[in-house]
C-alpha cells in the first residue's frame, strides 16, 4: 500500500512540476513546446507525455488551474456596497490576473477553441454577472441590455485588452486605467 501511495504521490508531483514549469515556459514564450517543458521541469518527454497526451491538453491543463486559483483569489474580492464602486474593484482585480498571465492566454486562444476557453470562465463570469444585476437592480447599471450580454462584453473587453497588450497598441502603464475606464463606461452608460 505505501508503494502505491508513494506511486501517487511521485506522479501528482510530477504533474504539479510540470504544470508549473508550463506557466513558466508559456508565458515567457507562448510557443514554447514540450520539450521545452519537460527541460524546465527535468523530467523526461516521455514523463510530460505521460501526463499530458498533446500540447492542447497541457494547455488547457494550465488554462484550468490559472483559472482556478484566480477565480480563489478574486472570491476574496469585496464586492459589497456601491455596485459601480465594487464593478471598479472587480475590474481592476481581474485586469491585473489577466495582464499576468496575457501571454499565457494568447496561447491557449491559439491552441483551444473560445468555446473551451469560456466553459471554463463559468464561476468568475457567475460573480460578474450576479455583480450586473444587482447594480442594473439599484439603478447604478444600465438595464436597457441583458447582464448576460453585458457580462460577455466585460469578458471580451479583458481579453481583447490583453490582445491589445500583446501585440503592443496598449502599453503596460495605461492599461489597467483604460480597462477600467471601457468598461465603467460600457456598464453605466444610459439608454439614448
Amino acid at each position: 500500500m505505501t508503494n502505491v501511495r508513494s506511486t501517487r504521490s511521485d506522479a501528482l508531483r510530477n504533474r504539479d512540476a510540470i504544470l508549473d514549469a508550463a506557466v513558466g515556459c508559456l508565458t515567457d514564450d507562448p510557443g514554447a513546446s514540450m520539450a521545452d517543458v519537460a527541460k524546465a521541469t527535468g523530467l523526461t518527454r516521455a514523463t510530460v507525455y505521460a501526463h499530458f497526451p498533446s500540447r492542447e491538453q497541457l494547455l488547457e491543463a494550465v488554462l484550468v488551474r490559472t483559472i482556478d486559483r484566480s477565480e480563489a483569489e478574486l472570491a476574496e474580492l469585496d464586492l459589497e456596497g456601491d455596485a459601480v464602486a465594487a464593478l471598479d474593484r472587480l475590474v481592476r482585480r481581474s485586469w491585473r490576473i489577466v495582464d499576468s498571465f496575457h501571454r499565457l492566454l494568447g496561447a491557449a486562444e491559439e491552441a483551444l477553441s473560445n468555446e473551451r476557453i469560456m466553459a471554463h470562465h463559468a464561476e468568475p463570469m457567475a460573480r460578474v454577472q450576479a455583480l450586473i444585476e444587482r447594480g442594473q437592480r439599484e439603478g447604478s447599471m444600465r438595464r436597457d441590455l441583458d447582464a448576460e450580454w453585458l457580462t460577455s462584453c466585460f469578458s471580451a473587453l479583458l481579453h481583447a485588452a490583453a490582445a491589445e497588450l500583446r501585440a503592443g497598441r496598449l502599453a503596460e502603464a495605461d492599461a489597467d486605467r483604460v480597462v477600467a475606464t471601457t468598461v465603467r463606461s460600457l456598464l453605466t452608460a444610459r439608454a439614448a
